[in-house]
């Protein structure tokens, strides 16, 4: 049996603001069979310490990074946790990552080191109730455990970085750097530095026995100037330890066929009973009633997600005889531009500015398309969840989009392979092009339902996943131990 202990700053059901809890939340039940047992260190936020049961203290510290802090092990939402319980660092409302003033909280270095030294006291067997084998950190937040733990000796755990998103590099002045507890030497070019700057993103991609990233096509993206984000000099130089394994879904959290959140439950058996949920997205976005083609969103609106081109793309959409939900927050004008198209296009574009994860299961329940049209994408869940619930992905032809989705192409339909609508450039103009063929296809019924058949037969489950991620922790361990 291997023990891994998963480092991540969220984890879903319990706290949440992205794709990467639903990952950490996942990933646990889905080695089992691998052999692998997972625990999930994460930060003692108010609702984590409010769920644990069963709570047994592990470890305690007089002062971690400006007061006492403790490991306390214990079961939520089916989880096997182990939570850092530090009031001064994570005992505080609202955003897990930003004050109310919508700026980074000022201690995030802090708070996140804090974390990094209780994984690396867990993998380097200073907390003698439990031992890691493998140390799996997720995202920068986690990153600063495979330098602690590189420093640490041979005798530690073998590491696993896995990057969810190279854009979050967990950047700090240099100033900080007395406060993390590594070694003066730690502070160069091979260590923790970055352009004069400490970043955990690069402390754990330099230091981890292993990276990997969330698809196939990411893993060479970030290799790439383009894509790298000033990191690709240095994964060109560890791409022999670089992989990419595409994300899955729970596939018991999202399932037409038992969701509570559906006014109507169905499968691909039953596809025909989907159309009774359109109501339900009608109402709940106010849209008037129609047969008319339901494009939805469900995304942080944001550069980076492709919102702003899809703002441009609206107007055309409601000519070409469709509709729009959005459900999303984000960059305050983007948020703007969304209200103002509803206002608009009253009837036609609904909005909810905000995240409502019911909301979320009904729009791939009832809505006809989901748009995905980012402009780089690690792997994205949105368009796996539309598969498995029969709304067709529209996405750009990039990262996991690119990897989980069959072009509704000639060849692909001739083939009966199509799954969704890919498109590239991203652009106004290849977004554009992207909808009106959606909306033709939507237009040949027969097509259309063989496109949504085909996505919810596809697998985007994490079987095959999860035995990658159990392959590569042997590996570590037999490299870290040769």
């Amino acid at each position: 049996m291997t023990r891994v202990l998963a480092v991540a700053s969220e984890v879903f059901p319990l706290v949440k603001t992205g794709g990467l809890a639903d990952v950490v939340g996942a990933l646990p039940a889905a080695l089992k069979p691998h052999d692998v047992t997972m625990r999930v260190l994460v930060p003692g936020y108010p609702a984590v310490m409010a769920a644990l049961e069963g709570g047994s203290k592990l470890h305690a510290w007089d002062d971690l990074n400006g007061g006492p802090a403790t490991l306390v092990a214990g079961r939520a939402a089916g989880l096997d946790l182990i939570a850092l319980d530090a009031p001064h660092l994570f005992d505080r409302p609202g955003n897990l990552y930003l004050a109310p003033d919508g700026a980074d909280w000022p201690d995030n270095w802090r708070r996140f080191a804090a974390l990094g030294h209780a994984a690396a006291d867990l993998g380097s067997g200073r907390v003698s109730r439990f031992v890691a084998d493998v140390v799996h950190c997720h995202d920068w937040h986690a990153g600063l455990a495979p330098a602690l733990l590189h420093h640490a000796g041979r005798q530690a755990a073998a590491s696993v970085m896995t990057i969810h998103n190279l854009a979050f590099q967990g950047t700090f002045p240099a100033s900080i750097f007395t406060g993390l507890g590594l070694p003066d030497i730690a502070f160069a070019v091979d260590g923790v530095e970055f352009h004069g700057q400490v970043s955990f993103m690069k402390a754990g991609l330099q230091h981890a026995d292993a990276i990997t990233t969330v698809s196939p096509s990411y893993a060479v993206e970030i290799c790439s100037p383009a894509g790298g984000m000033g990191f690709d000099g240095l994964l060109r130089a560890r791409r022999q330890v670089l992989t990419g394994i595409l994300n899955g879904i729970d596939t018991d959290v999202w399932n037409p066929a038992r969701d509570a959140a559906l006014p109507q439950r169905y499968d691909a058996a039953s596809l025909s009973r989907r159309a009774t949920n359109r109501p339900a997205v009608e109402e709940a976005f106010h849209l008037d009633a129609s047969d008319d083609m339901i494009f939805a969103v469900v995304s942080r609106l944001t550069g980076q997600k492709g919102m702003d081109l899809l703002g441009e793309c609206i107007d055309g959409l409601v000519a070409g005889g469709a509709r729009l939900a959005v459900l999303g927050s984000g960059e305050p004008g983007l948020e703007a531009m969304f209200r103002a198209a509803a206002a608009r296009h009253a009837g036609r574009v609904g909005v909810i500015v905000g995240y409502d994860e019911r909301l979320s299961h009904l729009l791939q329940g009832g809505a006809d398309a989901i748009l995905v049209p980012s402009r780089f994408e690690p792997c994205g869940l949105t368009q796996l969840c539309g598969l498995r619930y029969g709304c067709v992905p529209v996405v750009a032809r990039v990262g996991g989009l690119a990897d989980s989705i069959v072009d509704a192409n000639q060849a692909g339909l001739a083939a009966g392979a199509a799954t969704g609508v890919q498109f590239m450039p991203v652009d106004r103009t290849g977004l554009e092009s992207a909808i009106g063929r959606a909306i033709a296809l939507y237009g040949q019924r027969k097509v259309w339902t063989g496109i949504q058949t085909r996505g919810m037969k596809t697998d985007v489950s994490w079987t095959a996943s999860a035995g990658r991620y159990a392959e590569l922790y042997r590996d570590v361990l037999k490299r870290r131990q040769a």
